[in-house]
């Protein structure tokens, strides 16, 4: 996916202008583009659009102006797109529960490692290429998805966590398009 470019980021003042339009359109975007793993998981798959709305929704937050700042959220954004050959997305962890919280999180540390995609004629080698920032993933589907048939192979997210105690899958949602 081609990464967002410091001339596409309006400054904040403006983006609040425009906002509940922009808004509106990206999330509309959005909802394809998660998929629901179990109770309390949720991948992210962003495109340049979501990116862009992200970087815009950081500057309105903290008021951003400086440039170095400003290409700081573009750099760091831009790493949710994955680089060429990688699907990138955001792992959510969504445990509503205050009480639960703490010993959830803690009982899935290296979580965000287990994670892989089998898509539907093709197979990931031996060991999935993946890599983590934060909650940021990246799956290395150069070997495992032709190019060409990216935007609509059926995939499956699978979680293999803790030795296969538990073992869950999205069941073969659509990729969303790029």
């Amino acid at each position: 996916m081609r990464p967002v470019k410091r001339e596409e980021i309006l400054d904040y003042i403006t983006y609040t202008e425009k906002r509940s339009e922009l808004q509106s359109s990206v999330l509309k975007q959005k909802e394809p583009r998660r998929i629901h793993l179990g109770e309390y998981l949720t991948f992210l798959f962003e495109n340049t659009d979501t990116v862009r709305y992200q970087i815009q929704e950081m500057m309105k937050a903290e008021q951003i102006v400086k440039e170095e700042a400003i290409q700081h959220e573009i750099d760091t954004y831009n790493e949710l797109l994955g680089s060429k050959g990688e699907l990138g997305c955001v792992l959510l962890i969504e445990i509503a529960d205050a009480n639960e919280r703490p010993q959830k999180l803690k009982d899935w540390l290296g979580l965000q490692t287990s994670p892989w995609i089998q898509a539907r004629g093709f197979m990931p080698s031996g060991t999935s290429d993946r890599s983590m920032r934060k909650n940021f993933l990246r799956f290395n589907i150069s070997n495992l998805i032709p190019p060409e048939m990216l935007p609509r192979q059926l995939v499956s997210i699978i979680l293999d966590y803790r030795m296969k105690q538990n073992c869950l899958t999205n069941n073969g949602k659509r990729l969303p398009k790029t």
